[in-house]
């Protein structure tokens, strides 16, 4: 991204698209001009065409030679970078000819703006979106990956075009009422089509695009040379292979194209409501476009199009997008005054939203309502859009063996040069005719760069697989294969990863008046009744399937433990057809245990009706449900979360003063927590509920207590980091799950070391009185912090809260959180990522394990993603496990890195093989002569070839090493091996080559017209370079400790043999057929040809020597290494992070005061409230008994809320002065005249006038918390506003007295 800033060649005309996002892109405008075309033209004509076809490869050289850099406006090509340094080249088009595009419903517009207009930020975002009046038929666009991007007369510039799920509030979707078909059909002119189109390439395209690829015309530049120089039975040969390998990667890519149409396409028909002709009508799901209100059938469907729920429930399976086949309850948008200045958003609003290509189980209305839907997506825009998108167009792998292969084939390229410039001298000094100067001299260059290099380095993958696939992995992107080589750090989900999916009821711990009661393992039948199990039987997301209870498996459990019924009367679709669609009430009839308020008609059956869900979000961290029981005057909220999350949410006065002591006790211990709360509603009516928000209800709340759940770590769990961690792979925990509870499974499974300490890191936001810090703390108790200090054996743990802190102001943290990070606990989707990015950006190769459920998005960005997941998600892992567990790990760590010391072998094999036959026709070129063409042929296809498909079929070895293999060519070890084993083929051909010149029957070669390489010089180098191509083979075949030994490859060793056999045959006694047909001249003298076999043997013993003693036992294990180590500070950046931490026996700073974990918990709950987006209420008025009651608040922080509803307002201690003079006002008696002063002390109070203060006739309070004081001293001040106008009531109250004053 620097290198796109510090562009100093782009003016004006390049500007970005999609600024600051994943898929940013620097967009050129270029502009064609006539006579830069003819000239262009012209010399593609001179070049015969090979202009052209370099512009093939780069289009972005065809612009700029056929166009002029302009203005964006005036464009008629677009030239896009992205990050990845991929140029595309994209036409510029305009808009069919349309009048007008339909506008938005102009009330609705209007509405959204005059509800924004006062804030300054908004209203700016706003502008910034292209409104549908401003596109008129001269509106340009261009497409880039399946995006269609219009400009904006407002920015100047290009914009991907927007669905209504960024420019929506939530009220307006109920204005909504569908479009005309004249709308309609202007709408579908700017989006399009809804579908998603995966095209199946016609054959001729796609043997077009593959032929024209390098590779291939490569290919076909040394198949016409070898035709021109009378080399036909191997130009045959290659060609044949060619069009074999194009017609096999042909099918293949057609065959991938097919399925995933399958899979992707569809389109069904769908009732979409007409205001025009007040009706609904059937239309294709294609013709869809944003703002259409559309039907939502009875027995459910699959989503063609992303909407927003307007009414009913509908239940949804979304493993297409989640990974989970658990049905999920989406709920209509919230409509009401208090969301008139929402803004839709659709990760905070997810759970009103139906996502393209799930699957809608059911719905559930009331009465005979219909469930209708806005659609806000189409297309590729959808969510099921993205992820095709994400497969069709995947993030290029940045891998640095790659890399060095590019860079290798150029050197191989700087070789050839020079081998073409010795031919060229060499035969122009002989006076060789210029047609053979050119052949000898063109042929050397297809001889240094094979043309089989690129296939022969996906055989290893391809093998790899195949192996992967036989153990239940199964991998949709190969090249991922050799990437899992260099794995040195992993990352796992907990729950469904490291321990076992579902969870085991442990027992539940009641809480009542302020104080936990006695756990119980198990509820009883008297005990049924109690508002602990109460909420237990009503607040989850279950519903009934075809007769069995269906949802979160953690709600199957909870549920089944209370031993309640649920019912849900009436047909699945027709739920809300009577007042509670969901009824739930205990198995037996037992009325013992329950508390009085329950008490009302014993001779009832006690049922409890569900009648609204909030469902679960990993933002929020809670759910909740309003219920009412049969025949009560009242309704109820019951909810449960994470124990953070629920305990900010309830009265102080109702939570236990252990609540964090007996919190840590069961999370220590590794169990999983669940907090429930309840929160009567005595003045509420029904159609109040089900239009009331969350955030009213969820608000103070009466602490109910517990729920403990075991979850049981994976029985391969233990052994398997284990496994890792002994061949030195850093494991990572990344959950969603309490913090203590995420340590306590680290240290069972071993992820952390016994003899390890742990340091919780904190972030602590910045308050008026102080700035963002951080807090460190050790988890064990440790007398003398010196002996953390100094040790090295620490790990860090770290919330999603702190983390999102750290993010923010302490970045300069962040690298050192990567290198000695372990547990990284309530952790969102978004954190998951993040954390992998961040670990990639210190120079890890990242490996993410999870089920699916939140971590697709981390699974898509680690360098190897294995989903455990059997449903459609894992489309967006690279690998997909059907065992769910992490057994899978090593297996795909052991095959990547066999794959990846396979292709390094292999890159060895052919590069050494090709310089080895440069050298030997270099050799022969000395005297006129070159190989013949079926000698060619015998090396190529019978050893090459052969050898080089058999080298790769060796398959893993069984052990994980400590060290993992090497990822780099470019490195003194690889080079020095090629440089070695050349010296060493050089050396026994020259040697064989005098030794044949120095014998009685040797006759030296003649140049001749007829081209007849029939001679002693040409056989002998033949003969002895055969021995060298299988001496290569054995030798670049590594075996442990990455692979299994070469004898248990049954196949290559076979191969070996018979190759060898061969030849053999060959040197000492072969066929007269065979001399012809090679065109040998053998040797008379059979000793001789013994000589040149033993000369063979010998070779590949110094071969063999050189490369496993010399080379890597010497050279890269005794003397490059410790010299690098030594001199050469070559270091990754998260070795040169770890030597920073080493350098800093003071860091982490350790925290000095006596903080328990408890403590730590309270601290970080803080945080929590801190960070909150939106301001919690931390007043709670209980309308029955109008009672002001404390919530618990953060050390050495005052917060005044008015309870007339403005924001909650923070004062520091210097603004305590304020406080006690609006105090001293009062007291002193001033009263409604000083106005003016009194408005300037009120400003603490939520910029509330003084005339508002005395002209409301309800009661106005605002209790003042001073914190900083002590216990003894708090002062509780309350004003209250009677009906007396003028007149003030003061009460102060302490630990020890109460008065109350009247001020008039």
């Amino acid at each position: 991204m620097e290198k796109h800033n510090s562009d100093s060649n782009y003016d004006s005309n390049s500007k970005f698209v999609n600024l600051g996002q994943e898929d940013q892109m620097k967009i050129t405008g270029y502009q064609t001009r006539i006579v830069k075309q003819i000239v262009t033209w012209i010399f593609v004509i001179l070049t015969i065409g090979l202009l052209r076809l370099v512009f093939y490869w780069r289009p972005d050289w065809m612009v700029k030679c056929m166009c002029r850099k302009v203005y964006l406006k005036s464009a008629d090509y677009v030239l896009l970078e992205d990050q990845y340094d991929q140029i595309f080249v994209e036409r510029v088009k305009t808009l069919p000819d349309y009048r007008r595009i339909a506008k938005l419903d102009s009330s609705s517009s209007s509405s959204f703006s005059n509800q924004f207009k006062q804030d300054d930020s908004l209203s700016k975002m706003m502008s910034r979106i292209p409104s549908y009046d401003e596109l008129t038929v001269t509106k340009q666009y261009f497409m880039n990956k399946k995006v269609k991007y219009i400009w904006n007369d407002d920015l100047q510039q290009f914009e991907k075009l927007k669905g209504l799920d960024e420019i929506m509030s939530c009220s307006i979707f109920y204005e909504k009422k569908g479009l005309t078909q004249s709308e309609e059909l202007q709408r579908q002119n700017l989006y399009g089509n809804n579908s998603i189109i995966v095209s199946v390439t016609p054959v001729v395209k796609l043997l077009l695009t593959q032929a024209l690829h390098p590779f291939y015309i490569f290919q076909l530049f040394s198949c016409a040379l070898w035709y021109s120089d009378q080399y036909g039975w191997y130009a045959t040969c290659i060609l044949v292979i060619s069009i074999v390998s194009l017609t096999v990667q042909i099918y293949q890519t057609r065959s991938m194209q097919r399925a995933l149409k399958s899979t992707i396409t569809s389109n069904e028909m769908v009732s979409v409501y007409r205001p025009d002709k007040q009706e609904f009508e059937i239309v294709l799901s294609a013709m869809l476009v944003p703002g259409d209100v559309i039907e939502i059938p009875k027995q459910g469907c699959v989503m063609q199009c992303d909407a927003v729920l307007l009414n009913g429930n509908c239940i949804v399976n979304e493993s297409m997008l989640t990974g989970e086949s658990i049905p999920v309850t989406k709920t209509p948008i919230p409509q009401g005054p208090g969301i008139q200045d929402v803004k839709f958003s659709l990760a905070e609003h997810s759970r009103h939203v139906l996502f393209s290509g799930t699957n809608v189980i059911q719905t559930r209305y009331y009465g005979s309502q219909i469930v209708k839907a806005v659609v806000i997506r189409t297309g590729f825009s959808t969510a099921k859009g993205e992820l095709v998108r994400s497969i069709l167009y995947p993030k290029p792998v940045d891998f640095k063996f790659t890399q060095d292969g590019a860079k290798y084939i150029g050197v191989l390229a700087l070789i050839a040069l020079g081998g073409m410039i010795y031919t060229l001298v060499l035969m122009i000094e002989r006076g060789d005719e210029v047609g053979s100067i050119i052949t000898r001299t063109l042929d050397l260059l297809t001889i240094v760069i094979p043309p089989a290099l690129p296939a022969a380095m996906t055989i290893g993958i391809v093998f790899a697989q195949k192996r992967l696939k036989r153990q239940k992995v199964f991998c949709i992107s190969p090249r991922s294969i050799n990437l899992c080589g260099a794995i040195n750090v992993f990352c796992f989900d907990k729950t469904g990863t490291l321990t076992e999916d579902g969870l085991d009821l442990y027992g539940i711990v009641p809480a009542l008046k302020q104080r936990f009661q006695t756990e119980e393992k198990q509820i009883s039948a008297n005990n049924q009744r109690n508002p602990l199990v109460i909420a237990m039987a009503t607040c989850h997301s279950l519903t009934i399937i075809e007769g069995c209870i269906a949802g979160d498996p953690l709600d199957v459990k909870m549920f089944e433990a209370t031993c309640w019924k649920l019912e849900e009367p009436g047909e699945d679709t027709s739920k809300y057809d009577v007042i509670m669609p969901t009824v739930v009430h205990p198995s037996v009839s037992d009325n013992a245990g329950h508390l009085p308020e329950y008490e009302n008609d014993k001779a009832m059956p006690y049922e409890i009706g569900i009648l609204r869900q909030f469902t679960f979000t990993s933002k929020l961290q809670r759910m909740s449900v309003i219920t009412r029981e049969i025949n009560s005057n009242h309704f109820d909220v019951y909810a449960k979360g994470s124990p953070e999350m629920i305990v900010s949410l309830c009265n102080s006065e109702t939570v236990p003063a252990d609540f964090h002591d007996i919190l840590t006790f069961y999370t220590q211990q590794g169990y999983r927590v669940i907090a429930f709360a309840h929160r009567l509603l005595s003045r509420m009516t029904y159609v109040k509920i089900n239009r009331v928000q969350r955030d009213e209800l969820e608000c103070g709340l009466t602490f109910l207590g517990f729920l403990i759940m075991e979850n049981r770590l994976k029985p391969e769990t233990q052994p398997i980091i284990k496994t890792l961690k002994t061949a030195n792979i850093r494991t990572v925990m990344v959950t969603g799950d309490n913090m203590l509870t995420a340590l306590s499974v680290a240290r069972d499974c071993q992820m952390i070391d016994r003899h390890d300490h742990v340091v919780m890191v904190t972030g602590l936001p910045p308050s008026d009185v102080s700035p963002a810090r951080l807090e460190y703390t050790c988890s064990e108790n440790i007398v003398n912090d010196s002996k953390l200090k100094y040790s090295s054996r620490y790990q860090l743990a770290i919330s999603g809260t702190s983390w999102t802190i750290i993010h923010k102001y302490f970045p300069e943290v962040l690298p050192k959180l990567a290198v000695r990070g372990v547990v990284f606990a309530r952790f969102s989707p978004e954190n998951k990522q993040q954390l992998i990015e961040l670990l990639q950006d210190s120079g890890y190769y990242v490996g993410m394990c999870g089920d699916g459920a939140n971590d697709c998005g981390a699974l898509k960005t680690a360098h190897a993603g294995i989903s455990l997941s059997e449903a459609e998600a894992s489309v967006a892992s690279p690998f997909t496990s059907k065992e769910s567990s992490i057994s899978c790990v090593p297996n795909v760590i052991k095959e990547g890195r066999a794959a990846l010391v396979t292709s390094y072998g292999i890159f060895k094999f052919m590069a050494c093989y090709s310089l080895t036959q440069f050298l030997s026709v270099c050799l022969l070129y000395w005297i006129g002569a070159t190989l013949t063409d079926f000698t060619f042929l015998y090396i190529d296809l019978l050893l090459l070839t052969s050898l080089g498909i058999t080298f790769c079929y060796t398959s893993a070895y069984f052990v994980l090493d400590p060290k993992p293999p090497k990822v780099s060519l470019i490195a003194v070890t690889p080079v020095l091996s090629l440089i070695l084993q050349l010296l060493v083929h050089l050396i026994i051909q020259l040697t064989v080559s005098k030794l044949t010149e120095q014998q009685p029957w040797f006759e030296p070669f003649i140049p001749n017209e007829d081209r007849d390489y029939q001679c002693y010089e040409v056989t002998i180098i033949f003969l002895s370079s055969s021995f060298q191509y299988i001496t290569m083979a054995i030798v670049f075949s590594k075996g442990p400790p990455y692979r299994r030994i070469i004898f248990k490859n049954y196949v290559f060793m076979v191969n070996i043999i018979l190759s060898a056999g061969i030849t053999i045959m060959i040197v000492v006694y072969p066929f007269q057929w065979i001399i012809d047909l090679m065109e040998l001249k053998m040797p008379p003298s059979l000793a001789y040809r013994g000589l040149i076999v033993g000369i063979g043997v010998m070779n590949f013993i110094i071969c063999f020597i050189t490369e496993t003693y010399i080379v890597d036992f010497l050279i890269d294990g005794k003397f490059i290494q410790p010299l690098t180590e030594k001199y050469i500070n070559i270091k990754l950046k998260y070795q040169v992070i770890e030597n920073e931490i080493y350098s800093q026996p003071d860091w982490p700073p350790i925290s000095n005061s006596d903080t328990s974990i408890a403590d730590l918990m309270r601290l970080e709950q803080f945080t929590v409230d801190a960070c909150a987006p939106e301001s919690k209420d931390f007043t709670y008025v209980d309308e029955e008994e109008n009672k002001v009651k404390e919530q618990r608040k953060p050390e050495n922080e005052l917060s005044i809320k008015p309870s007339f509803g403005s924001k909650l307002q923070t004062v520091n201690e210097a603004e305590l002065q304020d406080i006690q003079n609006l105090n001293d006002f009062l007291q002193n008696g001033h009263g409604k005249d000083s106005t003016n002063d009194l408005n300037n002390l009120l400003n603490v109070f939520g910029n509330r006038s003084s005339s508002d203060l005395w002209q409301n006739d309800n009661e106005d309070v605002i209790p003042i918390l001073p914190r900083t004081m002590s216990d003894d001293s708090a002062t509780l001040m309350q004003m209250t506003n009677t009906n007396n106008p003028g007149s003030m009531k003061i009460k102060m109250e302490t630990n020890e007295e109460s008065s109350e004053v009247t001020i008039l």
